[in-house]
Order: C-alpha cells, then sequence, then structure tokens
C-alpha cells in the first residue's frame, strides 16, 4: 500500500504546474491568513497533492470537514518547503530512511549540504507543526502535521478525524 501511494506521489511530481486558480482559490479559502503564506511555499507538487488530500477529506468527512481539518489536509506537507529538495532528492531521502531509519534525521540535520536538506525533509512532520504553530494555525492543524506519519494508535486527535486524514493521504 506505502509502495503504491509513493509510486504514485512520484509520477505526479513530474508534473511541473501550480493547481488551477480555480483548485488554488478553493484551497486557499480554507486556510487562515499565515497559513496561505506558507501554502505559497509549497511546492506545485506538493499543492496539487494536498489540494487531492483535502478533496478526499471532504468527501470522507462531510460537515466534520471544519476549517482546521481542512487546513491540515492542505498543509500536512509543508514542512517539506525548508529542505528545498526536488523529485529526485526526495526519492533519495525516502530510500535513505527506510535503509538508515528515520531517527538518522537528527543528525544529518546537524550536517551542511544535501545531507542537511535530506535530514530537514525527513523532519518535515516536526518543521511542519512548527511553521503552522508560528502562523496561528489551530492546534488541531500543527498536531496534524506533527503526526501525520505516526501510527495511528500514537495520534493525539480524535480518532476518527485522524483516520479520515490519514487513507486520503494515502490514496
Amino acid at each position: 500500500m506505502k509502495t503504491l501511494h509513493l509510486t504514485k506521489r512520484f509520477a505526479g511530481s513530474l508534473w511541473p504546474f501550480r493547481p488551477n486558480s480555480e483548485s488554488d482559490s478553493w484551497a486557499t479559502s480554507h486556510l487562515l491568513e499565515g497559513e496561505v503564506a506558507l501554502w505559497r511555499r509549497m511546492s506545485a507538487q506538493d499543492q496539487r497533492h494536498s489540494i487531492g488530500v483535502a478533496r478526499r477529506v471532504e468527501e470522507h468527512l462531510g460537515d466534520k470537514a471544519t476549517r482546521p481539518v481542512m487546513a491540515a489536509a492542505l498543509l500536512h506537507d509543508v514542512g517539506k518547503v525548508d529542505s528545498q529538495l526536488g523529485t529526485f532528492l526526495r526519492v533519495v531521502a525516502t530510500l535513505s530512511a527506510a535503509v538508515a531509519g528515520r531517527e538518522t534525521a537528527e543528525l544529518w540535520v546537524q550536517s551542511s549540504g544535501v545531507t542537511r536538506r535530506i535530514g530537514l525533509y525527513l523532519k518535515h512532520p516536526e518543521i511542519g507543526g512548527d511553521l503552522l504553530a508560528m502562523a496561528g494555525s489551530d492546534d488541531f492543524t500543527a498536531t496534524w502535521a506533527r503526526e501525520h506519519h505516526l501510527p495511528e494508535d500514537d495520534c493525539a486527535l480524535d480518532k476518527e478525524l485522524a483516520h479520515a486524514l490519514r487513507v486520503s493521504d494515502d490514496d
């Protein structure tokens, strides 16, 4: 399942264009001013991916898809902006984490160059949560960014909402 998700993400990342103006307007209508500024920093690929996640969340949850939930879907990967990695180095980072373990990211962040950027990429959940908190996001939105790679049982959020976000991200 994870391999299929990553394969779809890779194929989609090869398309370099930003979402169309209608999709961009729809996305930003769910965001606070500080969140819109973060959204604008995200790569075209990450914006397109997050719109798909948010649309699936809305479909899954209906009226329970509140603004903070939609912002969480749209900004869960915002922490990737600090790494400034393109598609192929993201693949390298993902494979590196699979071989060396995600915990090595802490050491890599203390390095320099590409190694540091790979470490930042792997720490994107924590970085994203911090960016969202500094932007004035709802606690739910920032927490989801921090926890979206944790096992479902370790997530501190409402289980139904967290599950909808997780399955929408894995589609």
